[in-house]
Parts: C-alpha cells; structure tokens; sequence
C-alpha cells in the first residue's frame, strides 16, 4: 500500500505499507551514493534491506541558512522517509559552536551560543519545507545540545574520549590535511569527530538508530561514530556516504558567481535560485535531474529524451528549475518564477508587475529619481551616463547607433530617445540594458 501526501505545495511523501521500497537501489540508480564501502559501509547495504530502519543525518548552524549544497543530504533523508524508514533530523546546536574541521582549509570564526541557535531556529523551518514532520511516519527532529550541553568535561573524558584512540584520529584525512598546513588545526576542531560520534551513540540509545548519513567529507566522522557504537554499546551500526556532486567541470555545487546559492529566501530570492538551476549545462542535466528531484528515472529519460530533440528550448532545464523550486519554495512560487522567467526571456519586462521587477532585479545597481524629472521626458543619453552604462553622451550615442541599449527589453535604435514616466513599469521601474550583461536600473520615488 502506498500513500501519496501533498506537502508544501508538491507530492512530496511517499509512505509504504509491509514492505520498504529498496532504498539501495533507488541510491544506486540515482548515482546519489557509490556501490561498495566508499558508499555504504561494510554491511549497510544488507542492513537497509532486512526492513525499516532509523537513520539520520546532522546540519550543523554555522550559517543562518542551509544552501544548495545541502540538498543532497537533505533529499537522501526525504528519500529514506519515502521509502518507509524512519528518518532523524539532527541540528548541531552544540557542534555549531565547534566547527567541522572536514573540508576547510582554515579555522572557523567561532559562534555565539545566542548566535547558533538562531541559525539553528532557521535551519528547522527550511528542513520542514522537504521532509514531512507530521502525519504518518512522521521525521523527528533533534537538537545534540540536549545531550552534549549537560556533560561535564570529566564526564566527558571518561564516558567518551577513552574510547577513542588519538593514532586513529591522527589519520583521518580532515585532520591529516590541516597538520600538513600552516595553520595546523586547535584542539576545539580536533575532538569535534568525538563529538559527532556521540552523537550517533545518543540516537542509537534513544531512537534506536543505526545508520548515520552524511557526505563523502563526512567518511571519517561516520566511521569514528560506528565504532563508539561498536566499543561502548556492543551494537552494530552503519554508514551511507553520498558522493560529492560536481558539474562535468569539476565544479561544486552550490555557488553562483562565487557566491553561496541559500535556501532562504531572504538571502537568495526565489528567482535567483530558479536561474541557478536553469544554467545548469547540458552535461549535468540527466544527473542533477536525478539527485536533486524525486523525478522517477522513467520519467527523467522521457524529459532527457525530449530534451535533447531541441536543447534550445531548454526543456530539461525549466523541468529541473521547476521541480527544485517547488521543493524549497513551494509549488505556486516555483510556477510564478518560471512564468516570470519566460516573460522576461521573450523581453516582456512590461508584462511585469512592479514587486516581481524588484525581486529579479533586486542585486543590479540602482539609482532613484525625482518624478519630475521624467514626467516630461528625460533623454536616454542623460541615464545611460548616470547609470555608468557610458563614459559620456558621446559613448552613449554609440552604443545606440551598435544596437546594445535595451529599454525594459526593447532596442532602442534612436539616438534622441525620450524616456517618459509611461515608460516606467508600473510607473515606478525602468531597466537599462548595455550589451549583454550591464543592467542598471532606474525607480522613480
């Protein structure tokens, strides 16, 4: 029996009845993580098919927001949910205040507690948008502060760090890598794969969890948790590693001009995150249709195939953009940016409304004016030069005459043409476009 629930404006939980659906495979046919132990640990793949099982993965709150890189390990959780598992969300609201030595270079600036915690309120909200907390099979989330906060240091020493021993966590490459640097690595940052593996030691005495999920950077951490299990318990435990996702350049995911891609709104508006996902190449379609929707694979080669019949219409890309979207945003406002998308790629920036032209447009330069000077018409020469879209008039007139000025869209071709407040979207919002990509926009308060 299977039961289809509506949840943030998608089809987003899939509840089983007597039997789990074979996450393994689903893992494997997705290439979300490898055959073997460097994606399932030794034993892990007959464990997850011996029936339902608890399995977590942790989010530290070292940021206010989750980004794109986290939906791997986001979507792999939802999937374990899907599948009829019973699926832990832990937040670091104690190893937020740590760092995670694994995969940095350097020393992470330290957190307030006050700090932490409010990243860590945030990071709930965005987790709920994709895993369901309620109803049937319901995900819980945890915060390790609640079990690690309460410890005493001499409590700690002894119930916890005489089961590790230092040569074992002298090799492990996240730690190797930092002795081998200039900045070395401080004490705080080294006990932290002590931290993460009580963890895992916690929920498998009070949720009865048995397998930890993570990243391929969280190899070491994962083990060194399976282990305390193993040495304190007596218990078998377990590890599924997902494998880093890279585009075909070897790129991670994630960044948009060297910036971080956010799943909060305020940080990386709807409309930005729809354009993240609709650059996406060619290369990558098929994979990140994969990884980073609930798409069935029948499905996927159907959008794939169609795709590459005419990959000028991007039929692939607005398939991925759409589905994502939708997951982090909901279903309406995933369909308003694809219809805002369309308009302004048919160059229909009049067809906006003036909110919707703020959001797209919300990082280019800007620059306000006094209404009077275009209630009687203001020379598009004048604003190109106030705009920084020319040196001089002069380099304005030329641009013009090369056919690179658009005005919300549309070539401008007259040398002498008057901007007038009718032209302004609502009239509040003209945008100026030199070339390709130099945009400058002009509101009117």
């Amino acid at each position: 029996m299977i039961t289809l629930l509506q949840y943030n404006g998608a089809q987003l939980f899939i509840q089983t009845g007597d039997a789990t659906m074979n996450i393994v495979t689903d893992l494997l046919n997705r290439k979300v993580a490898d055959k073997g132990e460097a994606g399932f640990t030794t034993g892990a793949m007959e464990h997850l098919q011996n029936g339902p099982v608890s399995v977590y993965a942790g989010f530290d709150p070292t940021a206010d927001s989750l980004h794109v890189g986290h939906l791997v390990s986001i979507l792999t959780l939802a999937r374990f949910q899907r599948a009829g598992h019973r699926v832990i969300a832990l937040v670091g609201g104690a190893t937020g205040t740590i760092g995670d030595p694994s995969g940095k270079s350097e020393e992470r600036n330290l957190l307030t507690i006050e700090e932490v915690q409010a990243n860590a309120d945030r990071i709930k909200e965005q987790l709920s948008s994709i895993i369901a907390f309620s109803g049937d099979n319901s995900a819980i989330m945890v915060d390790n502060s609640d079990w690690i906060t309460p410890m005493s240091i001499i409590d700690w020493l002894r119930d916890v760090g005489k089961f590790f021993s230092v040569n074992a966590m002298l090799a492990k490459s996240s730690v190797k890598k930092r002795l081998e640097s200039e900045q070395g690595i401080s004490f705080t940052e080294f006990t932290y794969q002590t931290m993460q593996a009580f963890d895992f030691l916690a929920l498998h005495e009070r949720h009865g969890c048995t397998v930890q999920l993570g990243g391929s950077d969280q190899y070491g951490n994962i083990t060194a948790g399976i282990d305390l299990i193993r040495r304190k318990a007596g218990a078998q435990a377990y590890g599924v590693v997902t494998r880093l996702i890279t585009t075909a350049n070897g790129e991670k995911i994630g960044k948009s001009a060297g910036n971080a891609v956010w799943l909060d709104a305020e940080k990386t508006t709807p409309y930005d995150f729809y354009q993240y996902w609709m650059q996406t190449t060619d290369a990558d379609l098929d994979d990140f249709l994969r990884v980073f929707t609930f798409l069935e694979g029948e499905k996927v080669d159907k959008i794939m195939a169609a795709h590459m019949k005419t990959p000028e219409k991007q039929l692939g890309q607005k398939s991925l953009a759409q589905e994502v979207t939708a997951l982090v945003h909901g279903r309406e406002q995933a369909q308003e940016m694809a219809r805002v998308s369309e308009a302004l790629f048919a160059g229909g920036v009049k067809a906006l409304q003036a909110e919707e032209l703020e959001m797209v447009f919300s990082a280019a330069p800007r620059t306000l004016i006094d209404p009077s000077q275009v209630n009687g018409g203001v020379a598009v020469v004048d604003l190109m030069t106030r705009g920084n879209l020319a040196q001089s008039k002069s380099g304005a007139r030329r641009l013009i005459r090369q056919g690179g000025l658009y005005v919300n869209g549309e070539r401008i071709t007259d040398e002498d043409h008057h901007i007038t407040r009718d032209d302004f979207v609502d009239g509040s919002y003209a945008l100026l476009r030199a070339g390709k990509k130099r945009q400058h926009l002009f509101q009117v308060i």
